[in-house]
């Protein structure tokens, strides 16, 4: 069976968000679900961009739509532990965002599990990816630089 790696670029990290996870994110393995996984790097992803005033809804004018998603499990989590997902963008290349995150425990830094999304921002007259508007990756270069301690 081939396993999905991923890398986790640390030096483009724009964001830290703590969760909880809850009683309704188990499975019935008794540990955080793949499905609930999903929604809580959706939802650190959004305070991520958000922090940088851009809603996924209005980057710049263009909301964005997720092209893929890679998910590596490295351990479980169960409720009510603390993780902290990190959210990281390398520098923008063309019509797509590839946001990494990686979720781990807050106390032991254990990783649970680490993603990639490849987004795309649309112009919603064509339906058509457009290139990312400068401002867009001036924000994320200006918050990696910041967590950098530049």
């Amino acid at each position: 069976m081939e396993r999905v790696t991923l890398d986790f670029p640390t030096a483009a990290i724009i964001h830290r968000h703590p969760l909880t996870v809850r009683v309704t994110d188990m499975n019935y393995g008794r540990h955080l679900g793949h499905d609930a996984l999903v929604s809580l790097l959706h939802e650190a992803r959004v305070h991520a961009f958000a922090a940088l005033g851009l809603p996924e809804w209005d980057m710049k004018g263009y909301p964005s739509i997720v092209a893929d998603l890679a998910v590596q499990y490295q351990s479980e989590a169960r409720w009510p532990d603390a993780l902290v997902i990190e959210t990281a963008v390398p520098e923008p290349q063309g019509k797509a965002l590839t946001v990494y995150q990686r979720i781990c425990h807050a106390e032991t830094d254990k990783v649970v599990a680490t993603a990639r999304v490849n987004q795309l921002l649309l112009d919603l007259s064509s339906g058509r990816p457009v290139k990312v508007p400068d401002e867009v990756a001036q924000a994320i270069a200006r918050a990696t630089a910041q967590e950098r301690g530049a």
